[in-house]
């Protein structure tokens, strides 16, 4: 192995990039791997959980790895594309270590442990040597004191089940996209995945909900109090949180609607009404609607929104007045690329493309893949048949419908069969 930094913070590593010889990436790290033998004896380094082609995890043993620094690991580039799976005598540093409550030895300060160095030792291999650990916070301090000790000096992370809190590793899910931070918590074992749950805010756990298999989905929600649940659903995307609802048992389905704000329940509701697999039932009633006075500034300062999906910024909606959901006469849809070219004072209506019909909520999911495909979209309205917008398709709501039922669940189709590694 070629030159390396003398210790490496592991909570530092997560996410950087693994590239091969070439230069080429071929997956982001996403944990450790350790063998604890003992609280004296300092654990074994066995290799690094890497996310490959967007969500399939793979194990990288050390000794495939040829350089870390602080910005990118670097490996041979022989990988062994198999799924990972932990065995029981593995144990993983981010999932498992990060906020476990610990006992320095030598002062008898209790904390919580917040990041772990590795280094390399003579025989070349690497091993976990200090635990950086956290005091709680005390009076008016914001943050607890500091302490960074060898491995041995920590009482609390071999033997019983340890108490783990979840601070640390939301600090670290915070930094990721949903779909990373969804991987993450799938993985987690489930009192850790509670813990985790429970430390979330409800936007966070809402877009990391959307992001999850079905059956994690419904697990996460049954787990939850009902008024926090509610919370949550209000903070999902409507067609999310109706496709959602529609997997709960009808009691519990009526009584989170009942809990939910008036009119967040009554957008779910609607999508409810439709028939499964049709553009009515597949749409978001939240696209980005605009009345014919509006300027090309006012378009432009809404799909400007950081927090908009990229597929319903695409275009905006200009309708008669309501201006919600549905709305008024739907008069035509604005292309981002067409209100970019317009002077910002010029009225939206003037950019309109009015050369599509618009889908109607009983279309199928077949009708509305020939929809967007013909007219190159990823977005599409859905009127009634007096002409009012309910809602718009957009292509990410196709493709969720599109692929198998437990497609997330998959890992790109790595059977379990293969779930292993050396």
């Amino acid at each position: 192995m070629s030159t390396a930094p003398a210790r490496v913070y592991v909570a530092r590593l997560v996410g950087l990039p693994i590239f091969d010889p070439q230069g080429d990436q071929v997956g982001k790290v996403r944990d450790l791997v350790v063998a604890i033998r003992s609280e004296t004896s300092q654990p074994r380094v066995l290799g690094l959980v890497a996310e490959v082609f967007g969500r399939r995890r793979i194990f990288v043993p050390m000794t495939r790895v040829t350089h870390i620094d602080s910005g990118q690991v670097y490996t041979t580039g022989l990988l062994n594309m198999r799924r990972f799976e932990q065995r029981p005598t593995e144990t993983l540093v981010i999932g498992q270590m990060l906020d476990r409550t610990v006992t320095i030895e030598s002062t008898g300060v209790q904390g919580t442990v917040y990041d772990v160095g590795m280094e390399q030792v003579r025989t070349r291999d690497w091993v976990l040597s200090r635990v950086a650990v956290q005091e709680p916070s005390k009076a008016l301090r914001r943050r607890g004191q500091t302490h960074v000790v060898e491995w041995r000096d920590v009482v609390g992370l071999v033997g019983r089940e340890p108490t783990q809190g979840a601070t640390h590793l939301i600090a670290a899910l915070n930094e990721m996209r949903a779909a990373d931070a969804a991987n993450v918590i799938h993985d987690l074992p489930a009192e850790r995945r509670t813990a985790v749950v429970a430390a979330l805010d409800d936007e966070r756990l809402a877009d990391v909900l959307e992001e999850l298999p079905d059956e994690d989905q419904v697990e996460i929600l049954e787990h939850l109090d009902s008024e926090r649940a509610a919370d949550v659903l209000e903070e999902m995307s409507p067609d999310d949180a109706a496709d959602l609802i529609a997997d709960l048992p009808p009691e519990t389905a009526a009584k989170l609607l009942d809990l939910m704000e008036p009119h967040e329940a009554e957008d779910v509701r609607r999508l409810m009404s439709y028939a499964e697999e049709t553009a009515g039932a597949m749409m978001t009633p939240e696209p980005v609607i605009l009345g014919p006075d509006a300027t090309i500034a006012d378009a432009l300062a809404q799909i400007r929104q950081a927090e908009l999906p990229v597929s319903l910024a695409a275009m905006v909606y200009v309708c008669r007045q309501p201006l919600e959901t549905p709305t008024g006469r739907l008069l035509g849809v604005a292309h981002f690329q067409r209100l970019l070219r317009e002077p910002p004072s010029t009225l939206v209506a003037a950019a309109l493309d009015q050369s599509m019909d618009p889908l109607h909520p009983e279309a199928t999911i077949d009708d509305v893949a020939a929809h967007l495909a013909t007219y190159n979209l990823v977005a599409a309205p859905v009127v009634d048949d007096a002409g009012h917008l309910l809602g718009a398709v957009t292509v990410d709501d196709l493709l969720d419908h599109l692929l198998p039922e437990n497609w997330r669940d998959q890992k790109l189709g790595t059977p379990p069969a293969e779930a292993s590694h050396g």
